[in-house]
């Protein structure tokens, strides 16, 4: 094909190359603005605006049925849920471990689509040649390029999409892998359109215009390839050190490469919106921690105690800082240079205690009408769930297997906190707050659950049901925080129902540790040499939970099915699910919480609305 082009194709080709792209970016920012003006509008009224209240025959329970009726006034309520069902709730699972839901579906088919019809219309030369390939393949590394800014600050943590959506950076983070490689595959389409357009394109090699852009698509290409989902899990800190280096190389080098095609004005901006970020997160990791900066006396206020809560389970208490706060389910980035590789080298967990003055009280009643006059009695040894910051950690390899071996020592170990991050879920206008949790996904369950608690207390929530499921390898599990279950349920005013449910899907031997008095848990061998991972084991705390009113313990897996469409049918009013745990147990859930559950029907006839929040195992 003839690389020729005419003056008047030339004009026209630049003319594009910089409209089209500006059009694009209107058209996602249209799109931010629709989604942000709903996340706001969805944020204030359940904050502000008044709760209906069920008082009629057709929306109020009698005894222990839940007496319907159908009414026209709900149907506002069943478009809602409807929409609910269909975006985030019917999902595109690809193998055992991948699901995305049909929102993520929706905006990725769109966003291809975008860039494609900007990329292939008026691609008529001059001379009346339709799909001229100059044409396409130039357009397309301009509109990718223009996609870096937004591509860069969906990977950071403070970015100004969360700010204008109220979404948070994590939930924004597959978009932010799905624009890249989107633009990934139309730069190798415009590096193959040139190759076939010029003929002369070898004895352009020795360019250092086109070393550097071949340079950055190396550096792309094996970006994309270690952020595959296997290799992001299996080797987090090779993708780490590799998307540090490779994004580095990839802007430079896309700097210099479309800096003589007047391009380059679309990369700059990634180098502001990642200063941006490092400079927030710079600050806020000097502020949370002064103390090791010579800010303030009394060094090592946030050393980490370790210990092992199970062979794969460890936990991490700090010393709470005063001026540290977050809320329920938020997560805080731990470095910890005499542990990670690199020195500044950050690590995302999720916040397990709960930062609260629930406790701070000169007397509570729990439920046998019993008086305790002090915090220390009513905290026990469930004192750092609302004292501390605690982590339970998962081991895996790299970072968390040279941590396990620290804890395996009961070692302390020097922290740097950055944080807190994520959103945290409201709650308070949920007639029934239902929490499902797998294993150490009691981290995000659990602090939410006591901030339920405490809202109820205080006035500030209407809830009057709560449902905590928490499924568990073995019945010791439960002593990581039996305690603090113990004094939630004592703290819990009369007029608020709480069902703990637990299932011990492990061993029959396993399970009946419960009931058996205190004794060493399994050691862990490390070198020769048996170490103690250490597991309280009480007989009397643990008799003391399942004793009281609410509290069961079952073998065997849980029927989430099951369980979840029993809640709702008991439910009125509206109803919340959080659920954090593997991706089983959030498909169960969300196949739960389907049609016709949550359908307009059900709606219609007075059903409750259900609200589903998940959080999900994993790295961003």
């Amino acid at each position: 094909m003839s690389s020729e082009l005419s003056e008047a194709d030339i004009v026209a080709l630049v003319a594009e190359n910089g409209t089209y792209p500006e059009q694009v970016w209107y058209t996602i920012a249209a799109f931010l603005f629709v989604i942000g003006c709903f996340q706001w509008g969805s944020l204030i009224h359940s904050k502000f605006a008044r709760r209906r209240r069920y008082e009629s025959d057709e929306e109020t329970a009698t005894t222990n049925d839940i007496q319907y009726k159908f009414s026209l006034r709900r149907i506002p309520l069943a478009i809602i849920n409807f929409y609910r069902v269909v975006a985030f709730r019917w999902t595109l699972e690809i193998g055992q471990s991948y699901t995305l839901n049909m929102a993520e579906v929706f905006v990725t088919v769109a966003y291809i689509a975008l860039l494609l019809i900007y990329a292939f219309i008026n691609t008529t030369s001059v001379e009346g040649q339709k799909l001229d390939m100059i044409y396409w393949s130039n357009r397309i590394a301009m509109l990718a390029s223009s996609q870096f800014p937004i591509v860069t600050a969906l990977g950071t943590k403070n970015n100004i999409v969360s700010l204008v959506t109220g979404i948070s950076y994590d939930r924004l983070n597959y978009i932010h892998r799905m624009m890249a490689r989107t633009c990934f595959m139309l730069l190798w389409v415009h590096a193959a359109g040139e190759v076939v357009c010029f003929p002369s394109f070898r004895e352009t090699l020795n360019e250092d215009w086109l070393r550097v852009g071949i340079t950055a698509m190396v550096a792309f290409s094996i970006l994309i390839i270690v952020s595959l989902r296997p290799i992001r899990n299996d080797v987090y800190e090779v993708f780490f050190y590799v998307h540090f280096l490779g994004v580095a190389i990839f802007l430079v080098g896309g700097y210099y490469h479309t800096k003589g095609a007047h391009g380059s004005y679309w990369i700059w901006p990634s180098f502001v919106f990642w200063a941006f970020d490092r400079f927030i997160r710079a600050v806020r990791l000097i502020v949370f921690n002064h103390s090791y900066f010579g800010f303030k006396s009394g060094s090592g206020t946030m050393d980490a105690t370790t210990e092992m809560l199970s062979e794969d389970v460890m936990r991490l208490r700090l010393r709470r800082p005063p001026h540290f706060h977050w809320s329920p389910g938020q997560t805080a980035y731990l470095i910890m240079p005499s542990v990670s590789t690199l020195p500044f080298e950050a690590h995302p967990f999720t916040i397990a205690s709960f930062d609260s003055s629930l406790l701070s009280i000169p007397h509570t009643v729990d439920q046998s009408g019993s008086d305790e006059n002090s915090d220390t009695q009513v905290l026990g040894s469930s004192a750092p769930f609302w004292k501390e910051l605690v982590f339970l950690v998962n081991v895996h390899g790299g970072f968390t297997k040279k941590l396990k071996e620290v804890a395996v020592r009961k070692e302390t170990v020097k922290v740097f906190v950055d944080g807190p991050y994520g959103p945290s879920p409201d709650l308070n206008s949920y007639d029934t707050s239902v929490f499902v949790a797998g294993g150490s996904g009691i981290s995000y369950t659990l602090p939410v659950f006591l901030s339920v608690i405490e809202h109820v207390r205080k006035g500030k929530s209407s809830c009057k049901r709560i449902v905590f499921i928490w499924s568990i390898r073995g019945a010791e599990y439960v002593q990581w925080i039996e305690e603090a279950l113990i004094k939630a349920i004592q703290l819990a005013p009369p007029y608020l129902t709480v069902s703990i449910r637990i299932f011990d899907t492990g061993s029959s031997s396993t399970a009946q540790s419960m009931d058996e008095d205190s004794s060493p848990s399994n050691p862990i061998e490390k070198n020769g040499t048996h170490e103690q991972v250490v597991i309280r084991k009480t007989s009397s705390t643990s008799s003391m939970l399942l004793s009281l009113r609410g509290v069961k313990m079952e073998r065997g897996r849980s029927d989430l099915d099951a369980l979840l469409k029993e809640e709702v049918s008991m439910a009125s009013g509206s109803m919340s699910v959080s659920v954090c745990g593997s991706q089983g147990i959030a498909r169960a859930v969300r196949h739960a919480l389907r049609f016709p559950v949550s359908g307009p029907s059900s709606i219609l006839s007075g059903g409750p609305s259900v609200t589903l929040f998940v959080e999900s195992f994993g790295y961003a």
